[in-house]
């Protein structure tokens, strides 16, 4: 659950950030690139030790207003089933009814609602994350865009950092309650294109 809501967040603070706020960045519609985004989550295990993990398989895009951030928006979804822990055993339970039930729910998703500045440089975007069918708002605290670049083939990149923290429990993921914490903080690492006009 909390390797789930990582990557939800790590997807839609990168689309966000740089759909929103990049007073460098072109306008118009970008796309997550799966191959150079990490979105990476931490969680307590038995109040003793912390255990780190990431959503593998991320995939998005986003709409940027430069002359008016409240007109950006960002969907994200990510892969139940690319959880990845560096534990066979612990991401196939993972993976399993008993937490994300992937076979069910094979997709957490992100919808924004609200993008604003939040300082120099930063942004905070207000969405619903969708996990286990169970909705709920958060809000991400994004550092970036970076300014826009382009890249050997003729695209355009910027990049994002965006940081938050929920609570499995409200998501219906409680599995091993004592064991497994239940506040997870996840931080998103992310890169988004838009393509060589033709």
């Amino acid at each position: 659950m909390s390797r789930f809501l990582l990557t939800f967040v790590a997807a839609l603070a990168l689309a966000v950030s740089a759909a929103a706020q990049a007073g460098t960045s072109q306008g118009g519609s970008w796309k997550i690139d799966p191959n150079h985004s990490a979105a990476q989550f931490s969680v307590r295990h038995l109040g003793v030790s912390t255990v780190r993990g990431a959503f593998t398989r991320v995939s998005g895009s986003a709409i940027y207003d430069p002359a008016d951030p409240s007109k950006d928006s960002i969907d994200v979804s990510i892969e139940t089933t690319s959880v990845d822990t560096r534990v066979e055993m612990r991401d196939n339970d993972l993976r399993s009814p008993r937490f994300l039930d992937a076979q069910k729910y094979p997709a957490i998703t992100f919808r924004s609602k609200q993008v604003k500045a939040a300082g120099t440089g930063k942004l905070q975007i207000t969405g619903d994350l969708t996990i286990k069918g169970v909705t709920k708002e958060v809000v991400l605290d994004v550092d970036g865009p970076s300014a826009s670049i382009k890249d050997p083939w003729g695209n355009q990149r910027i990049g994002a950092s965006a940081t938050t923290k929920i609570n499995r429990q409200e998501f219906g993921v409680n599995a091993l309650p004592g064991v497994v914490g239940d506040d997870i903080t996840i931080t998103i690492d992310t890169e988004l294109f838009q393509p060589q006009a033709k």
